[in-house]
């Protein structure tokens, strides 16, 4: 069973909803990412989403841009991340971690090796935001095979007949990006995510995460009583990025369990 499955079966007995935040590797830098990591725990996380900084992004708005862009000035790359992710395992063998990226730099490494890698870092999840569901189906029987879930995006605009054949492929948990645009876009239309959320139910037993539109604590708790997982992502970048080296770790933690509180009010 993997951690992601336990992660959902232990919230679900709980009666309660998953908060899975997002943050670049690398940024601010990259002595700094494992330590936010655990952060983000203490702090209330139940799933860390760590982004693979990439210098040609399609689906990310700016606050991540510039994310990447910080972490590209220390070069980090994705040999680095799953790095990150070793060291995060040191202290955290619970916590799931999912990567979220682009093909490009699995490609350069090698899609084998990069799944290998990824096992023995202690990846639970890799989302890739540019591998199409048709055209990826022997990597993601590769991640299958390591135990690696597979987590797909799902839109707006998704058609019902790709619905049917992502989630056949997917694993862990499906993530709905909840409104046309990039990350950190405004104007949530709750109600509509409620019946996005509510038709991927019925195709699927998988969890639905919500995410690319919750900027607060408000927003959060909203999607949170029609999602199984809330998904921050621009929101906690952007308190990276208006943090010091001396309130890092303070100001994340502080928004966590602002985001944790809201979530566990519903």
């Amino acid at each position: 069973m993997s951690r992601i499955h336990t992660t959902f079966t232990v919230l679900k007995q709980q009666g309660r909803k998953a908060l899975i935040p997002y943050i670049t590797a690398g940024d601010p830098h990259p002595t700094r990412t494992v330590n936010l990591m655990h952060a983000l725990v203490n702090s209330g996380a139940d799933i860390i989403e760590l982004g693979v900084p990439f210098s040609d992004p399609m689906a990310d708005g700016p606050v991540i841009q510039r994310a990447s862009e910080r972490a590209l000035v220390h070069r980090v790359g994705l040999g680095n991340v799953l790095q990150m992710v070793k060291e995060f395992r040191q202290r955290d063998d619970k916590t799931p971690v999912v990567l979220m990226g682009y093909a490009n730099p699995i490609e350069a490494m090698g899609c084998s090796k990069f799944v290998a890698a990824a096992k023995d870092a202690g990846v639970d999840g890799v989302l890739t935001v540019d591998y199409p569901p048709e055209e990826c189906g022997d990597f993601v029987q590769n991640l299958h095979d390591a135990e690696i879930d597979p987590i797909f995006l799902l839109s707006p605009t998704t058609e019902s007949s790709r619905v049917d054949m992502i989630v056949n492929q997917a694993s862990g948990f499906v993530y709905y990006v909840s409104l046309k645009g990039v990350t950190g876009a405004q104007n949530l239309d709750i109600a509509e995510v409620a019946d996005k959320v509510a038709a991927i139910h019925a195709k699927t037993g998988l969890p639905v995460g919500v995410g690319f539109g919750v900027r607060d604590a408000e927003t959060a708790r909203a999607v949170a009583q029609v999602a199984d997982a809330v998904v921050v992502g621009s929101r906690m970048v952007q308190a990276i990025e208006q943090s010091s080296e001396t309130n890092l770790i303070d100001n994340v933690s502080l928004l966590m369990r602002e985001l944790r509180s809201a979530i566990d009010s519903i």
